[in-house]
C-alpha cells in the first residue's frame, strides 16, 4: 500500500471525483458512491485533514509534487532498489524511456545520483 495523501492527491489532480484505499470499509465506499453521484467529491476523513493542514504550508510543496505520474513511479523503483533494466521490464518500457523518466525527476529535484534519490524517498516516506 502507498501512502493516502501521495497517492490520494495525484488522483484528484489527475481529474478523479473520490479516493479512497481499498481497505476502506463498505460503508464507506457506499457513502463515497452515493455522494460522486450527486455530483460531489468524495476523500476520506483522513486525506480530507492532510489537504486542509497542506492550505496552510505557505504554498510550499514537496519538490516530489513537480514530478509526473510517471517520473515519480520511477523514482519510487529506483528508490526501492531497483535498477532501470528490472523497471523497464515491469513497466514494460524501454531502458532508454526509464532512462529518461530518471533523467527528468532527477533534473527537477536538483539530484544527479540514485543515492540522492534514495534518500529523499526515504526521509519523505514514499518506499515501504
Amino acid at each position: 500500500m502507498h501512502p493516502e495523501e501521495q497517492y490520494g492527491r495525484r488522483v484528484l489532480k489527475g481529474g478523479a471525483s473520490g479516493y479512497l484505499k481499498k481497505e476502506s470499509a463498505p460503508d464507506e465506499l457506499i457513502k463515497a458512491v452515493r455522494k460522486v453521484l450527486a455530483g460531489g467529491r468524495y476523500v476520506s476523513p483522513v486525506l480530507a485533514e492532510k489537504l486542509a493542514f497542506d492550505l496552510n504550508e505557505d504554498g510550499e510543496r514537496p519538490i516530489h509534487e513537480t514530478l509526473s505520474d510517471r517520473e515519480f513511479e520511477v523514482l519510487r523503483m529506483l528508490a526501492a532498489g531497483k535498477t532501470v533494466g528490472q523497471i523497464a521490464r515491469e513497466l514494460r518500457l524501454s531502458v532508454t524511456t526509464v532512462s529518461t523518466y530518471r533523467a527528468a525527476g532527477s533534473g527537477k529535484m536538483n539530484m544527479t545520483t540514485n543515492a540522492e534519490l534514495m534518500r529523499y524517498a526515504i526521509r519523505n516516506h514514499l518506499v515501504d
